[in-house]
């Protein structure tokens, strides 16, 4: 009995299937096993920190380091949002949730904080508009911010977190498009404005 052959073209397009198939069951897990690892910080943070109504004056310098790898949490109320937010932003950290840039400056020092996220999991952050109220949760205190405005920029511009003296600033980057996961060619950045408490220092903008 004369053997089939398979079509080279039928060949590829099963591979194709194949490899489509092993590359969406690992982004499922993927997602899931960090959406998991991030509700399991996210209740760490709850438990050892609770909740902050206010930032003192004077904020002891060992309370700025991470612990147990969590900097700070962030909070959203529009989008129902909260994350704690650990140290780094290479992709051990970011496969989970959000991390602080560690060249950027910590909630209540002049200049900009830097928070990046994997697209996947800010899919609904351009609900943001001008005035919306964004809150940084810390060991010392609770930080609110103001959105700005946003902007989509090249993956090499590097002025989003370039440290401003003059001011005290929220800066939150992601790749874009938001659904285009790990094929994203640009970057989301949104900026806000620390508006409490109050910076009392000459120049706050």
């Amino acid at each position: 009995m004369p053997t089939r052959r398979v079509h080279p073209m039928t060949a590829f397009w099963a591979l194709c299937m194949v490899t489509g198939i092993i590359l969406l069951a690992t982004f499922g897990y993927g997602t899931w096993k960090g959406q998991s690892d991030q509700q399991h910080l996210n209740q760490q943070w709850r438990y050892q920190v609770g909740s902050r109504d206010a930032a003192p004056r004077a904020v002891d310098p060992k309370l700025k380091r991470p612990v147990d790898g969590v900097d700070f949490a962030i909070r959203i109320p529009k989008l129902d949002y909260f994350a704690a937010i650990r140290e780094g932003v290479d992709s051990g950290v970011l496969y989970a949730g959000p991390g602080h840039y560690p060249a950027t400056r910590w909630p209540g020092d002049p200049g900009t904080v830097g928070v990046a996220a994997h697209n996947v999991y800010w899919i609904n952050f351009p609900k943001l508009a001008r005035g919306d109220e964004i809150d940084l949760e810390t060991r010392y205190g609770l930080y609110r911010y103001r959105v700005a405005g946003s902007e989509v920029v090249n993956p090499d511009n590097r002025t989003a977190l370039v440290p401003d003296s003059n001011g005290y600033h929220l800066t939150l980057t992601t790749c874009w498009p938001l659904w285009a996961g790990a094929f994203a060619t640009q970057r989301y950045v949104i900026h806000t404005d620390q508006v409490w408490p109050v910076p009392m220092r000459p120049g706050y903008t």
